[in-house]
């Protein structure tokens, strides 16, 4: 089929779409990231060893997150980039560094209960913080060689203000196809199945233990959920999508069109707004493995709920002005 009688692909859908869900994400991802990350570190002298990957896992989703402000006005401003070319560069970078090291830290954290759990004699005593230290040093390296292509690919494109791709120019589309072929399968698949074997064989071994505790069973349970979540919601979409958009590129430097494109290219930025979704669905992982952090969020609730209550009745005329401003400094 000819190029020409290809249906136009809507790539105005991007800006009317993404800016919203990356106003959202910086918000809520920079307020519960920042709550449990100040969690973990008053608590530093008592760290576990999961913490120290929650931690990691914190400290990717901050640098992420601090890039979102510039992404949202490069959309707004439809697709035009005033922030140069090596911030281009640098802003792509720390999207798939977050990416691919939120995945590893999560697999980290899954092979550790699953040792904890299935192997408990033999990783008694055995794996230290120290160890999950160099763990956390080595996941940083090997995410870091898997992403560094991105700082070689032309990035940018167009007069001044340019276009800031978040992959490359049609130029280099088909190299970079391959690049992300490989980086899916070894940064998401290998870890995919990894974190899959674990939390199956936790879930099965739990469930034939008549001596495990129910809050054990629940806790395995609600982190296995929010794994599932993570995954279904905000990795296996982009990944998908992703590849078929850059084959849709592929295809359309050759000349070839199909009646799919417009509905991949949708669905690819689609995905972008749920893959950078992880961001603020991360610190649910806090939520799950800190009790601290959960006994502040219970304390706050409650603030909240008694300060709305006052509130309330003060504006109904019930109580006096005077007497809630005292009973709110009570609290």
């Amino acid at each position: 089929m000819n190029n020409t009688t290809c249906t136009r692909v809507s790539y105005d859908f991007q800006h009317g779409f993404l800016p919203p869900v990356y106003i959202l994400v910086f918000v809520v991802g920079l307020v519960a990231n920042g709550w449990g990350l100040k969690s973990l570190l008053r608590t530093w002298k008592k760290l576990k060893i999961i913490n120290v990957f929650v931690l990691n896992l914190g400290l990717a989703d901050i640098l992420y997150l601090l890039t979102l402000p510039f992404l949202v006005v490069y959309y707004f401003m439809e697709s035009k980039w005033i922030f140069g070319d090596a911030f281009c560069k640098i802003t792509r970078f720390c999207f798939h560094l977050n990416l691919y090291g939120s995945i590893g830290f999560l697999t980290c954290i899954s092979v550790y209960r699953y040792l904890a759990i299935v192997h408990p004699i033999r990783v008694l005593g055995r794996i230290t913080v120290a160890h999950s230290v160099w763990i956390s040093v080595l996941v940083w390296l090997l995410v870091c060689v898997q992403c560094l292509p991105e700082m070689f690919y032309v990035k940018t494109f167009g007069n001044n203000p340019k276009q800031c791709f978040d992959t490359t120019f049609e130029f280099h589309v088909e190299d970079y196809l391959k690049y992300s072929f490989g980086r899916t399968l070894a940064g998401f698949c290998f870890p995919f199945l990894i974190t899959l074997g674990c939390y199956g064989h936790v879930i099965a071994v739990l469930c034939g233990r008549n001596t495990t505790t129910k809050v054990l069973k629940q806790r395995s349970l609600k982190l296995l959920f929010i794994l599932i979540l993570l995954f279904s919601v905000c990795y296996i979409p982009y990944h998908i999508f992703r590849n078929l958009n850059l084959w849709r590129r592929v295809l359309i430097k050759h000349k070839m069109c199909r009646q799919w494109f417009n509905g991949v290219y949708i669905a690819h930025k689609i995905s972008r707004g749920l893959v950078c979704l992880n961001s603020a669905l991360n610190p649910l992982v806090y939520l799950h493995g800190n009790e601290d952090v959960l006994a502040q969020l219970r304390r706050l609730l409650q603030q909240a709920r008694r300060m709305f209550c006052h509130l309330s009745l003060s504006n109904s005329g019930r109580v006096p002005a005077a007497q809630t401003a005292e009973e709110l400094n009570k609290i």
